[in-house]
Order: structure tokens, then C-alpha cells, then sequence
């Protein structure tokens, strides 16, 4: 019996450092977790089971969270969800597209969507439902891909702001689903009713208007790749406010590309040295490390599969590698890789966000032109 309980010891300790490790954890608790959810007790599953498994899956990747209930009489429902970090969606997927089968269990990816029927919420004493939410959809001259939109609830004003904006958010997280909520509108703007300038849509008609214009953005791009190989470079000096120097190598025609919202993810790079004796910049040695690390993401993020090495800024102790991407998900498990490997060495970041006109690098091409 003593041999058993060391056995078991040994399991609970085994650090989680793939999917497989944390799918083989949850089965040796699987059955204790079911019956704590099956009973209802909202401390309970807080204490017995969010408590445990919010370790473990911080383990694998920090910022993972999690929802559950019984979606019928015999089958919990466990949702993992990003909650807004578009670099954990990656993360979520794979994970759950590695979990066991099993009879009482449903794993799901990301909030998923529901009929508008379903969808109703109470926060901070408003409700959001679809009797008292509506939208109406902005044409922008200059950004004519971009799907910006204003909601209207009945009850926003100045002084509750806060609260109704984030309501809406999370009505839309329920009704759109966590994927389309986050990854297919470009900008949400917020307004009275008193000052709406259009006339107002019912929200029940958002999803099928969305739908739409993705698919419209999609057929408009659709097949095209920019191969860089002899694109033109050029480099670029400033002084910035603190008196440093700024230098930065960019790739002039992919900044003058009349396609850039084909690439609508940009991908930053922020990696951080010690350059204090050489007037902020890289020494050789470091230099040439920074260009390795640069080198190794060139490698996996290639041009013709639809990632794009905009360039790089050097200035104040910092890189900055910037990447325009069709999609999200391989530049963020490529950066994690990246941090994962080259960390211990140096202080390494990354962002990821939609940007269908590449504003972030409008202060590189001249005024004038």
C-alpha cells in the first residue's frame, strides 16, 4: 500500500509540460471532479476543482480559464477559455483537440456562440438582452476593409459606462462566441441613443452581418502572397525625445503595399539588452545574437505562407521585430518558442493584435507621401 501511495505521489508531482501530461493528471482525478460537479455546489467546484486544475494549466500557459456546468444529467461541460488573450486561443485548441474521450465529459475550446434567444445577462444591475441592445455599422473612407461598428444599449450613459460597455462585451462574447467576438470585429464604439447617427439594427442581426463581411474581406484577398526576396530595404535614423538614437531597417515596399489588410496580425518582437555602454545599442556580441534569434523566427515564419518581416527598431536598450500575418495562430506558438528557448538569455516579449492598415507604422513613411 506504502508502494501505491508513492506511486501516486510521484503522478500528482510530475510537472505538466505537454498536453498529454495534463490530460493524464485529469484522468486520475476525473471521477472526483465529476461528482463535484455534478452536485452543484459552487464553492465546491471552486475550492475541489477550479482550485486544482488552475495549476496545472498555468503550467502549460499562464491565463487559461476555465467554465463548467452540467450540460445534462450525465455530462459535465468544461470550457476552457482565453478571456480576451488572443495568445492563449492556440494554446486552448490544441489542447482540447488532445483530450480524452470520455463518456461524462465535454471538452470545448473557446466560449462557443448562441442562438440570441439563449443569450441574457444580468451585471452591476443592468441586463443585456437583445431587447435592449443595437448596432449600426460604420463605413470608414480610409479603411473601407475594417468592420467597425457602434452599440447602443438603453441604458448608457456617462456615468454607468463602465458597466454597460462591459456587459455588452460579454454579450457579445455569448452570442458571437469568444472566437468571432475577438478575432472578426475591428472596433466597437459606444453611444447614447440620443446621439446615434444611424438608424438602429436590431443586435439579433449582427451575426449574420458580420458573417457577411467576413466573407466578403476573405473572397477579396483571397490567394494573395507577397514573396520578399528582392523586395527594397531601407534604413532609417531619428533622434528621439530622450536624445537617443533611434535606428530602424524596414522594408519600404511592404509599407507602400496597397494589399496590407490581406495581413491584417502584426506580430511584435520586444527584446530587451543591456546596451548601456554603447549609447543604448547592442554591443557585437549581442548584435550578432539578436540577429540569430531574428533569423530563427524568419525561418519558421515565412513570407510565402503569409507572414511578413516588416522590419526591425533598435533604439534604448530594445529590438523590435515586426511581422505582418494573415492569421494569429502559428505566430503566437512561434514566439512562445521563442521566448521559451531564449529567455534565460534575454528579456524577451511579444504582441499580437489586429491592424488591416498597419496604422503602428505610419510613423515610418514620410509626411508627404
Amino acid at each position: 500500500m506504502r508502494f501505491l501511495k508513492n506511486l501516486f505521489k510521484k503522478e500528482e508531482e510530475k510537472p505538466i509540460k505537454s498536453y498529454q501530461d495534463f490530460w493524464d493528471w485529469f484522468l486520475l482525478h476525473e471521477n472526483e471532479f465529476y461528482k463535484i460537479v455534478k452536485k452543484g455546489n459552487g464553492n465546491k467546484i471552486s475550492t475541489q476543482f477550479f482550485d486544482k486544475i488552475a495549476p496545472k494549466l498555468n503550467e502549460l500557459k499562464e491565463g487559461i480559464w476555465y467554465l463548467t456546468g452540467m450540460l445534462n444529467d450525465t455530462t459535465v461541460d468544461l470550457i476552457l477559455t482565453a478571456d480576451g488573450e488572443i495568445q492563449n486561443f492556440y494554446v486552448i485548441e490544441e489542447l482540447i483537440s488532445a483530450a480524452p474521450k470520455l463518456n461524462n465529459w465535454k471538452f470545448r475550446a473557446l466560449k462557443p456562440e448562441h442562438e440570441i434567444e439563449n443569450v441574457g445577462i444580468n451585471m452591476a444591475g443592468f441586463s443585456f438582452t437583445s431587447q435592449n441592445i443595437f448596432f449600426y455599422s460604420n463605413e470608414l473612407k480610409d479603411c473601407p476593409d475594417e468592420i467597425d461598428i457602434t452599440i447602443i444599449h438603453d441604458d448608457y450613459n456617462e456615468d454607468n459606462k463602465a458597466d454597460i460597455i462591459n456587459g455588452c462585451y460579454l454579450f457579445l462574447d455569448n452570442y458571437l462566441g469568444e472566437l468571432n467576438s475577438l478575432t472578426i470585429i475591428d472596433n466597437i464604439n459606444f453611444k447614447q441613443k440620443s446621439e446615434a447617427e444611424k438608424e438602429l439594427i436590431p443586435i439579433e442581426k449582427l451575426k449574420s452581418f458580420i458573417i457577411w463581411r467576413e466573407k466578403e474581406f476573405v473572397e477579396k484577398y483571397e490567394g494573395i502572397r507577397k514573396n520578399t526576396e528582392n523586395d527594397n530595404f531601407a534604413s532609417m535614423e531619428a533622434t528621439l525625445k530622450s536624445g537617443h538614437k533611434m535606428v530602424a531597417v524596414l522594408n519600404t515596399d511592404l509599407l507602400n503595399w496597397n494589399a496590407k489588410a490581406s495581413h491584417p496580425w502584426i506580430l511584435i518582437f520586444e527584446i530587451k539588452y543591456n546596451g548601456e555602454n554603447n549609447n543604448g545599442f547592442p554591443d557585437e556580441e549581442t548584435y550578432n545574437f539578436l540577429d540569430l534569434i531574428e533569423g530563427e523566427i524568419n525561418s519558421q515564419l515565412k513570407d510565402f505562407e503569409g507572414y511578413l518581416n516588416i522590419g526591425r527598431e533598435t533604439s534604448e536598450n530594445m529590438r523590435e521585430i515586426y511581422f505582418a500575418c494573415k492569421e494569429f495562430r502559428k505566430p503566437c506558438k512561434v514566439a512562445d518558442k521563442i521566448l521559451s528557448k531564449y529567455s534565460k538569455n534575454l528579456e524577451i516579449n511579444y504582441n499580437i493584435y489586429k491592424d488591416k492598415y498597419w496604422s503602428s507604422f505610419d510613423r515610418f513613411i514620410p509626411k508627404d507621401f
